[in-house]
C-alpha cells in the first residue's frame, strides 16, 4: 500500500514539473542577431556587447565607439558619462582599443627616436610634409633628453598616389630611415626613384584612419590617450604625466 501511495505521488510530481516546463515561457531571441543587420558589413553578433545603460549595446569599430537601442530605433554617437565618478566610460573604451590596435604593430614597422633609458613613450602619427610634424621632430633631441621615446608611423595627410604618400615610401625604402626622415622632415630633397619591397606606409594611414586620427601630428600615449597637434616638448611632457595621473 505505501508502495503505490509513493508510486502515485512521483507521477503527479512529474505532471506538475511537465505542465510548469510547458507554461514557461519561450527563451526570447538575441537581439543582436537583427541588430548586426544594421551595422557595416562583416559585423558580428559578438561586436555588440551591453553597454552600461540597459536596453543599450555598444558598438566599437577601430577605435570609434557608438551605441544601438537593442530595438534597432535609435543610433547614439557621442559619449556617455558615469554621473557617480564623472568618468568617460566611452573614452576609456577608445583608449583601450587605440592601445590593443598600435601594439598589433612591430616596433620593426615602425621609426623609433629613444633616449638610452626612456620614462615615456608615446606613438606618433607624422607626415613628411607637415609644418607642426617638422617642428616636432625639431625638438626631438630635447623630448629624448626629456626622456621621451618617441614611435613614428606614417600618416600622410594627402593619401594614395601623391607626394606626401611617395616621400614616406623613400624614407622606409632608405639605408638609414631615421637619418634619412631627420633630412626629408628638414626640406631636404630626397631620391624620389627610390624603390624597395613592400612599405608599411598604406597599413599604418588605415590604422590612422580607424584610430581617428584627423590631422598631424596625432599622438597616443602608452594608455591610448589622444593628443591633437604639437605641443612644446616641456608642455607636451606636462600633458603625458597628467594623463598617467588620471589613469591611476
Amino acid at each position: 500500500m505505501l508502495r503505490s501511495v509513493c508510486v502515485m505521488a512521483v507521477l503527479a510530481l512529474a505532471g506538475v514539473l511537465g505542465q510548469a516546463r510547458a507554461q514557461a515561457p519561450a527563451e526570447m531571441p538575441d537581439p543582436r542577431a537583427a541588430l548586426v543587420k544594421l551595422l557595416p558589413a562583416g559585423t558580428k553578433v559578438d561586436d555588440l556587447v551591453p553597454s552600461p545603460i540597459p536596453g543599450v549595446y555598444q558598438f566599437v569599430q577601430g577605435a570609434e565607439v557608438s551605441y544601438l537601442t537593442a530595438d534597432g530605433k535609435y543610433y547614439l554617437d557621442g559619449n556617455v558619462y558615469d554621473m557617480a565618478t564623472r568618468a568617460n566610460l566611452t573614452e576609456v573604451l577608445r583608449a583601450r582599443a587605440r592601445v590593443a590596435l598600435i601594439n598589433a604593430v612591430p616596433e620593426t614597422q615602425m621609426l623609433i627616436f629613444s633616449p638610452k633609458n626612456p620614462l615615456y613613450t608615446i606613438t606618433v602619427f607624422t607626415d613628411v610634409d607637415c609644418q607642426f610634424c617638422r617642428k616636432l621632430h625639431g625638438d626631438m633631441a630635447e623630448l629624448n633628453k626629456l626622456g621621451v621615446r618617441v614611435r613614428y608611423l606614417f600618416y600622410p595627410r594627402t593619401g594614395p598616389n601623391t607626394e606626401s604618400w611617395r616621400k614616406a615610401e623613400v624614407v622606409w625604402c632608405s639605408a638609414d630611415r631615421n637619418d634619412t626622415l631627420t633630412r626629408a622632415k628638414a626640406g631636404a630633397q630626397l631620391d624620389m626613384n627610390k624603390t624597395c619591397g613592400p612599405t608599411p606606409v598604406a597599413r599604418e594611414y588605415a590604422l590612422g584612419q580607424s584610430l581617428g586620427v584627423r590631422g598631424t601630428p596625432a599622438i597616443v600615449t602608452e594608455s591610448g590617450d589622444f593628443i591633437n597637434g604639437y605641443m612644446p616638448p616641456r608642455d607636451l611632457l606636462q600633458a603625458i604625466k597628467q594623463l598617467q595621473v588620471a589613469q591611476r
